[in-house]
């Protein structure tokens, strides 16, 4: 098969790649149909991670199974699915509860395991023609039968739809309140789309790409171009001085300052400063245990010199970590199906897998207009 393969720094390319095979009786093979270039995915482009040469990217997944393993009962060969990025086997600890980001088993020796991604397991990623599928009843979202119409919807279920949804939980957003969104990139959007499905009053997002802000007011959210202090100002400008009840991190360890240098304490900062007195903060961004590419010292440690004073003085509390995409994903797939959810509305260009390494150029430059990427294989 063709596969997305990660040779080095900024470099990709399409490669003839084995095909997977049914290892264990619980796996699935699905071909692909839909798989999408993810901002996370840029810091393994370039080279922040410790991601391997040779592996394949891609963990926003969706498509159609083809072989089933012997143990698989509920999925069944023919069924569209869509993949959450995190792969959970279903019955350790932590996946009973719902904590399918944290995993036990699928990464032995730490908790979280995905696909085609830095750190989280031996799963290949599925930027690819096929894509083998661990614990397959467990871990497939099998689609209503809308999913070829609205299968650009649906695939945004693997990852960013519900890490917007994510953010907002973690925040706790509640109907009417108010909250300002950190990152216009398409998991900021994602936030904003979330965030006016739940009824906030006021949804301000946060950035300095005109385009994607523009997206944000496509949304129905208020667009603050700018960072730091200015941003800030802003928003309290618009809030009567108060702050917004809560706030979303949707940016990461690689947000710039006002100077457009790298500070991965802006985001987090900006948002003790705008958030009202005992307001929650949701981060969502990634952020890294080791950073050996970060701007200073202790960026390189994966440290951040966080304004925890003024945070403890105003009684604010902050959720983090990655999405635990199966507690959100049938749930969304129904305000899909029921047209009260449309987030394919942030896609931008839509490649052929050849044409992955364009992709990803254009995506990690910025390049005006290229929002969000999808590759159809």
């Amino acid at each position: 098969m063709k596969a997305v393969v990660y040779n080095g720094p900024f470099d990709v390319s399409v490669k003839d790649v084995p095909d997977p095979k049914i290892v264990r009786p619980t796996d699935v093979i699905v071909r692909i149909t839909t798989t999408n270039i993810c901002g996370s995915d840029l810091h393994m482009y370039e080279g922040r991670t410790s991601f391997e040469q040779g592996r394949i990217f891609g963990h926003e997944n969706l498509g159609q199974v083809i072989e089933a393993g012997s143990a698989v009962e509920r999925v069944k060969v023919g069924d569209y699915v869509c993949l959450p990025f995190n792969v959970g086997c279903g019955f350790c600890e932590n996946c009973e509860k719902g904590l399918t980001g944290y995993c036990l088993t699928a990464n032995p020796g730490t908790a979280g395991a995905a696909y085609g991604f830095a750190e989280m397991g031996e799963w290949e990623g599925g930027q690819a023609e096929l894509l083998r599928v661990p614990y397959a009843d467990f871990n497939c979202l099998v689609l209503p039968p809308d999913a070829v119409e609205k299968e650009e919807d649906y695939v945004l279920l693997s990852d960013i739809f519900p890490t917007g949804w994510h953010a907002t939980e973690l925040a706790g957003l509640r109907p009417g309140e108010s909250v300002a969104i950190y990152g216009a990139g398409p998991v900021g959007l994602m936030a904003a789309h979330s965030a006016m499905i739940k009824g906030a009053s006021q949804v301000f997002v946060v950035d300095t790409h005109p385009d994607r802000l523009a997206l944000a007011e496509q949304l129905g959210a208020v667009a603050i171009n700018g960072v730091g202090d200015e941003a800030v100002n802003k928003i309290l400008e618009l809030t009567d001085r108060r702050g917004t009840d809560c706030g979303c991190e949707c940016v990461g360890y690689q947000c710039c300052n006002k100077h457009g240098h790298e500070d991965n304490s802006a985001t987090l900062n900006s948002l003790v400063a705008s958030t009202k007195a005992t307001g929650g903060i949701g981060t969502v961004g990634v952020f890294v245990p080791q950073d050996p590419g970060g701007a200073t010292e202790l960026a390189k440690e994966g440290k951040v010199p966080f304004d925890f004073g003024t945070f403890w003085f105003k009684g604010q509390s902050m959720k983090t970590g990655q999405c635990n995409v199966k507690a959100y994903n049938r749930q969304l797939a129904r305000l899909i199906h029921q047209g009260r959810a449309n987030p394919s509305q942030i896609i931008s260009h839509r490649l052929a897998l050849a044409d992955a390494p364009e992709g990803y150029k254009h995506f990690d430059d910025r390049d005006n207009g290229w929002t969000k990427v999808i590759l159809k294989p």
